[in-house]
């Protein structure tokens, strides 16, 4: 692919590419306080010749970049919001920069600059071919809280694409046609009356009582539901003293499943319970609803499209240094003893080919369902972490802001713009994605799981 418009644009880009990418990850910033990243993502953007739009969608730190015109108008969809308490250097040992920090533990300052790379290089191979066709850059605040994308697609986001990717850093070089869940979240605040526990404790009316019987509630709820439904949930708020009968108390629940409707009925009746739990302890119970977000939906035909722009692009090589500092990753890894038991390390440290299109379901969930929900669209990942790096971890902040990182990165930057190019080229293939897509939708059409109620979140001060 070196010999292609896009391949030569981002080679001879990737350092400033690279820097770009380890500034944002040098100044981490948790969802929807990702200023600083907007405003060098949108810099960059401007320089690069797109028409840029800030603060698109009502969303402070979105960002709706575009060149060209006519169709297909194909997206790239960007993250860069941080995860908090994942501050770590690029290390092999756990060593946080700043003690409960934010850090790129999704590495999602690659993901911002991968899609970068992917835009310039679909800009290149129209610029060069002389074809006609809309490349677009959306920069989505807040993916870790799964709310950035429905909220924009509430705004009107999204709406005019023909095509669109979205690529994460992974462990390995795949695609898969599976489904990932979607998620309602909400945390359910009870209160109650104060009394002293020891004393009169007939007059207080525990807002921790209710909260446990809802969580009991919730377990045997998880009886009666369908087998890919996960309920969980933390506390928030428990009382203050064993003394003292609690008269607030809250807990945050997460529900996923594979589909809205699967989820919108647990969740029903997950209020129900809280109700109920109310009804119990003589408390008052107040929802609020934070977000949702689908089921991912990935196109087969845009997927297909993918996996021979990965075929058809060089792959990263490490060196030997690199290697190393896997390996040593890898053996710190919580992971290493059963990935080495099967048989995965038996090639290496990292994932350095190309796997067939996978068909695994997963239990994790990603905003880009919503995009999914509305245009054709496809998940990617290529290796830029350790193969034995757990999700959500230190070691994936520590490969994020290392040449690792940057190689995974450039890599899937290569893989986006060779893919979308296919389609410039042959308005087949979009008609093709867009059939498979009203034959998945079945006539239904994208209905945002956030209400006009849930207010925007704003940057914090």
């Amino acid at each position: 692919m070196l010999n292609t418009a896009a391949g030569r644009i981002i080679e001879a880009e990737k350092e400033n590419l690279i820097a770009l990418a380890d500034k944002i990850w040098e100044c981490p910033e948790t969802a929807y306080n990702e200023v600083n990243a907007c405003q060098w993502m949108a810099e960059a953007l401007r320089n690069y010749g797109f028409e840029v739009e800030v603060g698109h969608a009502n969303l402070p730190t979105a960002i709706r970049a575009t060149w060209g015109h006519g169709h297909p108008v194909i997206g790239v969809l960007g993250e860069y919001d941080a995860l908090p308490g994942m501050s770590q250097k690029v290390s092999t040992e756990k060593e946080p920069i700043i003690s409960g920090g934010a850090g790129q533990g999704c590495a999602h300052n690659l993901l911002a600059v991968a899609s970068l790379g992917a835009v310039i290089g679909m800009k290149a191979e129209l610029e060069e071919k002389g074809l006609e066709g809309t490349v677009v850059y959306y920069g989505c605040p807040g993916e870790e809280v799964l709310t950035g994308k429905p909220f924009m697609a509430r705004e009107g986001s999204f709406r005019d694409l023909d095509i669109s990717f979205s690529w994460h850093g992974g462990i390995m070089n795949t695609v898969s046609d599976g489904i990932e869940v979607g998620m309602n979240s909400a945390i359910f605040h009870f209160k109650g009356r104060t009394a002293h526990a020891g004393g009169d404790p007939h007059n207080g009316r525990s807002a921790l009582d209710a909260a446990e019987l809802m969580s009991v509630g919730a377990n045997y709820l998880r009886e009666h539901v369908t087998s890919d439904v996960r309920i969980h949930y933390v506390y928030k708020e428990a009382g203050t003293a064993p003394n003292i009968v609690p008269d607030k108390a809250s807990v945050w629940y997460y529900v996923r499943a594979f589909s809205r409707e699967a989820i919108e009925d647990a969740y029903n009746r997950l209020v129900k319970i809280a109700e109920g739990a109310a009804h119990m302890t003589e408390t008052e119970v107040e929802i609020e609803f934070l977000g949702g977000c689908y089921n991912t939906m990935n196109n087969k035909v845009v997927l297909q499209a993918v996996h021979e722009a990965m075929n058809e692009t060089e792959l990263p090589v490490y060196t030997e240094e690199e290697l190393e500092f896997a390996r040593k990753l890898n053996e710190a890894s919580p992971m290493y003893a059963q990935l080495k038991a099967s048989g995965m390390l038996d090639h290496g440290p990292m994932h350095q080919g190309v796997t067939e299109i996978r068909h695994d379901h997963g239990f994790v969930s990603a905003d880009a369902g919503d995009v999914m929900h509305i245009a054709p669209t496809v998940r990617l990942w290529t290796a830029c972490f350790n193969l034995a790096a757990p999700g959500h971890s230190w070691q994936i902040t520590s490969c994020s802001g290392m040449s690792i990182g940057h190689k995974g990165m450039l890599y899937g930057a290569k893989v986006m713009a060779a893919a979308a190019t296919k389609f410039y080229e042959d308005p087949a293939r979009v008609a093709a994605a867009k059939a498979e897509f009203d034959e998945a939708m079945k006539g239904r059409a994208y209905k945002c799981p956030i209400g006009p109620e849930v207010p925007i979140p704003q940057p914090q001060k």
